[in-house]
């Protein structure tokens, strides 16, 4: 069982509100990394049997249907699964896919949709995408690409797709309107919007401020993130750091005390953090923020199951009212904390990420297919029971699979997500011990027998029959962001966009896997 001292976690949220928690710093005793060329380059052809299923059969609509060989304009018909690929070709070194992707760029038109657009995933999407690439091109590849007027139209695309975007905050309180139309840009004119879809624009859009010398992307975003940095009312917040969900555009005051790190809530805790690392001297009210949610969840939040003392999970919560359920996008929590302890060098939140990761990555090993359900439960041993807080239990036909595992599956999916495998990453980075390269590794392999299909790949049904129990027909364009490019660099060579573990970081990968330069790396250091 893990154990967690509450009282040096208290002590670290005290010195994080008078500003003592050190900045990142260099730590000469960095971990060592094994390269696995033969396994980078198996990832790599994965990635290549990806794109020609896509670009043979979906390009330039956003998403490959492997089995029937169709498309899906799910993101807005912009070729979401290009711009998504754009990083990691380029991290791969796969100069024949940046090549067309380069020569499509300049052809998408941002002005026009048929379909509702999301601000969140549009900005994490499309805009981190761009930006992305354009750091990447115009830092550690400059010189690899041939800088026309092609990677020009990179950050052009994205100030034009901004600029479509910026009406969403035009609210009375700042607060974002996640949902837009086109032709032309105005708001769905909703009421409420998340925490997720409000906290997870920051860096992309203060990126983009920084490239352009145009403070109004910032001052947008971060405007909506000051109704989450001070949070009214006291109902908002039932832990400290800890929200709920939902805020009132007009107002933007919460309405609603229920969260948890997954779906919804999940990357505004993410980039408290992530965004202290891109700029320590804008961004360390950021960083206590992420503290106060972090030691929260030392305190309150870890729940081991009552039949597998030795996993360690987060709870969700309404009120203060725990539900012992979580999902398969709750698994980057264990990156997050990681993240966190090598960047404010507190061992406590590397410990308990590396305990989360090990809790996820038993939701992979107990399935018949070795992949993890998108949602399951537990009953909590602290309280005796009690998933969702109503002491539930698992059906009857999953009883000795919990007595077994520690888990039961509520949605038994696999959607090709990445979050397990970018926790190992993270954990991997920090330790350099290659046993989180073994896991991801089978997990890699363990995808490619499940989930390869037809001109593609992808999810599938059912993660605890034999097979996946059938196929959902769908690659999403995350698939080429999240999980080829973690699957990859875990086994790959040090770059400058590879996680540092002794704080010498050149980059900071958005929510979508996109790295995106730090701030400090930009005066005078890009070539124009």
């Amino acid at each position: 069982m893990l154990a967690l001292d509450v009282g040096g976690s208290v002590l670290l949220l005290a010195l994080a509100a008078h500003g003592a928690v050190a900045a990142p710093h260099s730590n000469s005793r960095a971990p060592q990394y094994v390269v696995n060329r033969h396994r980078a380059d198996a990832v790599k052809e994965a990635f290549q049997i990806s794109w020609d299923g896509y670009y043979k059969h979906a390009f330039p609509h956003d998403s490959l249907r492997p089995i029937s060989n169709g498309y899906s304009d799910d993101r807005n018909g912009w070729g979401a699964s290009a711009v998504d690929a754009f990083s990691t070709a380029l991290i791969m070194g796969n100069w024949d896919v940046v090549d067309q992707i380069l020569d499509f760029i300049p052809c998408i038109d941002f002005d026009k949709t048929t379909t509702e657009v999301s601000l969140f995933e549009t900005t994490i999407r499309y805009l981190g995408g761009l930006l992305s690439a354009h750091d990447l091109i115009k830092g550690p590849y400059y010189g690899h690409v041939n800088q026309s007027a092609r990677v020009d139209a990179i950050l052009e695309q994205a100030q034009r797709l901004a600029d479509n975007l910026k009406v969403a905050f035009d609210t009375p309180s700042g607060v974002p309107d996640n949902s837009l139309f086109f032709n032309p840009p105005r708001k769905a004119n909703g009421t409420t919007n998340g925490i997720a879809t409000i906290g997870t624009l920051v860096l992309e859009w203060t990126r983009l401020s920084d490239l352009t010398n145009n403070t109004e992307y910032a001052r947008l975003a971060q405007r909506g993130e000051s109704y989450l940095l001070d949070p009214k009312p006291a109902l908002g917040e039932p832990f400290p750091g800890l929200l709920g969900t939902n805020v009132d555009l007009e107002t933007g005051r919460f309405v609603d005390d229920q969260g948890g790190w997954g779906g919804g809530t999940d990357s505004f805790y993410e980039y408290l953090i992530k965004m202290y690392l891109y700029d320590p001297e804008r961004f360390g009210v950021y960083r206590d923020r992420w503290v106060l949610a972090a030691d929260s969840s030392i305190q309150h939040l870890v729940s081991h199951p009552t039949t597998r003392d030795d996993l360690t999970f987060l709870a969700e919560w309404r009120g203060r009212k725990l539900r012992f359920v979580s999902e398969h996008l709750a698994c980057f929590s264990g990156g997050n904390f990681i993240l966190g302890g090598l960047l404010l060098h507190q061992p406590a939140y590397t410990d308990l990420g590396l305990a989360l990761v090990d809790g996820c990555l038993a939701t992979y090993s107990a399935t018949a297919t070795g992949l993890g359900p998108e949602m399951f439960a537990w009953q909590d041993a602290r309280s005796g029971g009690g998933a969702g807080g109503d002491k539930a239990r698992p059906p009857l036909a999953q009883r000795a699979f919990y007595a077994a595992s520690g888990f039961w599956s509520t949605n038994a999916q696999y959607v090709l997500r990445p979050e397990v495998v970018e926790s190992l990453y993270y954990a991997y980075r920090a330790t350099g011990d290659v046993k989180y390269q073994e896991w991801a590794w089978d997990a890699f392999r363990r995808i490619n027998a499940t989930c390869r299909a037809g001109s593609g790949y992808s999810g599938v049904r059912d993660v605890n029959v034999d097979g996946g129990g059938g196929f959902l027909d769908f690659q999403e364009s995350f698939w080429f962001a999240e999980v080829l490019k973690y699957s990859y660099l875990i086994q790959a060579e040090d770059a400058p966009w590879q996680v540092k573990a002794d704080q010498t970081n050149e980059f900071v990968f958005n929510t979508e896997a996109h790295p995106i330069r730090l701030a400090r790396g930009r005066e005078g250091r890009d070539r124009r």
